[in-house]
């Protein structure tokens, strides 16, 4: 069940902080009595396997209220997509990632690619229904992908032209340009029934063929899925799975007063001890890091500050990275939850690990001095009138960024370098980091993740999210993209991290600094077998129940 682990509790200091949080908890719970787990039944009812649902074939997990879908389970506007990637378990996909992050088969039986790359043969099952009774058929996949194209603002497929139905067991899509994981894009998409899809009514009352059913949707307090009967996999051993939307302090009470079998927690909550429970830590490519603005300060045609002096330098930024003392972070900031993080995709398929760094203070003090940044009387390096500072930017309201960003501001000025500290909202957020750096959190399981954070953007001179371009880098993303099979695009968008003379990582541009990897934290009552789980993506919700059919209680 991943790496369980306990630290004893000291003391609970935390009670008045949460007095309020207690109240909401413990009033939603009342309120699922009369339907929220079963009729008749109290989420706060155990039954004799130590469970709080009403059999030991059903679950209640405390989710982060910001994995509710505001649209909805409809996949045409974003259900299983965005930043917290999932499988959307209502709806079958052609794919599935496996725990290794390679590709697997759900719908899909086989799929072949054009030699250009432009066309895509997928061949599905035909023993599958949606829940209505009618056959899934290949039409209702390319409508799938084609309303998606046209809705979607959460899930791109610019990539794909449009898909058409060649039989009722094969589907074509056609593609706009080479688009070698394709694969992860299918493992992502829902496929809705063209027959009995209506974009008003959908997401709350959504017909698919996955393994649940939606029995009920209560806006911001809780989901009930059922299993489906007619599922044509593997039977699922969670016949019933709650999952209630709430804030962390409210999950934690929620899951001490027994109400809960599973309740999402963090870092702030991990030194405490809960009877009847266990805190899971689950692995994750859910990173933190700065981005280091590449080029030097001016202005753009909007008359937003762009650049940073300091930070253009590429010693600067190479002496940035190896001197953050990233265990020290995960020890003292995440309380021992965490990695190391040296990139976007860490442990991923496509990671080059020549992204790792030792951390090296002396060598970074080196690098600074051998770019010319020498320490001044106040202990604060210069360098042609330019001062070494850093203004780091971080999401008001984000506990452990502002954590994170604090801790690095002290071992930046180790170094001699400068820092200030300031929140900032996401509306503002974007424009800032132009000039400063943000904290940012990403992690996805495609390679899109170092294309849209590297690769710079069509017709201007930098990438999105912070002032960089390389053209190798660039050739290397779009050949990746245009290659012939995901082994070869893996190898691609590795020499496009490093390939011995240019890249992203230390050695090269370094326009990012990595720090962490957040280990992804849950109460899990005792008796509950957690399915293994595969490195979780960014976001702390719906990934930990990609497999809620193979979880059991013994």
């Amino acid at each position: 069940m991943g790496k369980m682990k306990k630290k004893m509790n000291k003391s609970m200091k935390r009670a008045a902080s949460i007095l309020l949080s207690a109240a909401l908890a413990l009033g939603l719970l009342a309120g699922c009595q009369s339907g929220g787990v079963s009729e008749g039944q109290s989420a706060g009812n155990v039954d004799s396997t130590g469970n709080s649902g009403m059999d030991s074939d059903s679950v209640i997990i405390a989710m982060d209220p910001n994995s509710e879908p505001e649209a909805g389970f409809d996949p045409a506007y974003g259900w299983g997509a965005g930043e917290h990637v999932h499988e959307p378990l209502i709806q079958s996909t052609l794919t599935v990632t496996n725990t290794d992050l390679t590709i697997g088969y759900d719908l899909a039986t086989d799929y072949n690619v054009s030699e250009d790359g432009m066309t895509w043969t997928v061949t599905i099952r035909d023993d599958v229904s949606f829940t209505d009774g009618e056959p899934l058929t290949a039409e209702d996949v390319a409508f799938t992908y084609n309303t998606v194209k046209e809705t979607s603002s959460v899930n791109d497929l610019t990539m794909l032209d449009y898909a058409e139905a060649q039989n009722d067991t094969t589907v074509i899509f056609h593609m706009t340009r080479p688009f070698s994981i394709w694969a992860y894009t299918m493992a992502i998409v829902g496929i809705i029934p063209e027959h009995a899809y209506d974009s008003a009514t959908y997401g709350s009352d959504p017909v698919g063929s996955g393994r649940y059913i939606l029995k009920q949707w209560d806006r911001g307090q809780q989901v009930i899925l059922e299993a489906n009967p007619d599922y044509y996999g593997e039977a699922p051993r969670m016949q019933q799975v709650t999952i209630l939307f709430m804030e962390e302090d409210a999950a934690f009470l929620a899951a001490q007063a027994g109400q809960v079998d599973v309740a999402y927690t963090s870092a702030t909550y991990s030194d405490q001890e809960m009877e009847g429970y266990s805190l899971a830590a689950y692995e994750s490519v859910d990173n933190r890091g700065f981005n280091l603005p590449a080029v030097s300060e001016s202005t753009n045609g909007e008359g937003k500050a762009v650049g940073n002096d300091f930070t253009s330098d590429v010693l600067a930024r190479r002496a940035i990275n190896i001197g953050v003392d990233r265990q020290e972070m995960i020890d003292n900031v995440l309380n021992g939850y965490g990695s190391p993080a040296y990139s976007v995709c860490d442990q991923l398929p496509w990671y080059n690990e020549t992204s790792e760094v030792e951390y090296d203070p002396e060598g970074a003090a080196a690098l600074l001095d051998q770019a010319g940044w020498t320490m001044g009387e106040d202990s604060v390096r210069e360098k042609d009138g330019v001062k070494a500072e850093l203004n780091l930017l971080y999401s008001t309201g984000d506990s452990v960024r502002q954590a994170l960003t604090a801790d690095f501001a002290a071992q930046m000025e180790e170094l001699g370098i400068s820092c200030t500290l300031e929140g900032v909202g996401w509306d503002t957020a974007y424009d800032r980091a132009l000039s400063d750096p943000l904290l940012w959190g990403w992690g996805a399981h495609t390679p899109m993740e170092l294309y849209n954070i590297y690769h710079t953007i069509e017709g201007t001179d930098s990438a999105e999210y912070s002032p960089y371009s390389n053209p190798a880098v660039d050739e290397y993303m779009d050949q990746a993209l245009a290659s012939s099979s995901l082994e070869e695009s893996y190898e691609l968008w590795k020499l496009a991290q490093w390939d011995g003379t240019t890249g992203v990582t230390q050695e090269g541009d370094i326009p990012w600094v990595w720090l962490v990897n957040i280990d992804h934290l849950y109460w899990v009552r005792d008796g509950l077998q957690v399915a293994d789980q595969k490195i979780h993506p960014h976001g702390h919700g719906w990934s930990l129940v990609n497999n809620v059919d193979q979880w059991s209680w013994s």
